[in-house]
């Protein structure tokens, strides 16, 4: 039985760490809507998530950008961290 299974596997931490952010958005890029088993192959990738986390994710990530969009929550403005005279220099 599935739920059996997946009652043996380890409970996993809720939090997301920055590398698993950034595999989770190259997974949904290789994995889209349109794949069999989307999720079980997201979390594979993530490494540590299970295939109910990363739906779950990906859902709060499609809340966050409804809600931006709406304009309720303004996008931040974010400060170059490019060091100009760096490019300058490698553009000669």
């Amino acid at each position: 039985m599935a739920s059996s299974s997946l009652s043996k596997q380890k409970p996993c931490d809720s939090s997301w760490t920055p590398k698993q952010n950034k595999l989770f958005e190259r997974a949904l890029a290789k994995y889209d809507k349109d794949t069999p088993d989307r999720w079980h192959n997201v979390a594979k990738a993530v490494g540590g998530k299970l295939p109910d986390e990363v739906k779950k994710h990906y859902e709060i990530l499609l809340e966050d950008l409804r809600h931006i969009e709406s304009g309720r929550v303004p996008i931040p403005n974010y400060k170059s961290s490019i060091n100009t005279t760096n490019v300058d220099e490698e553009e000669r």
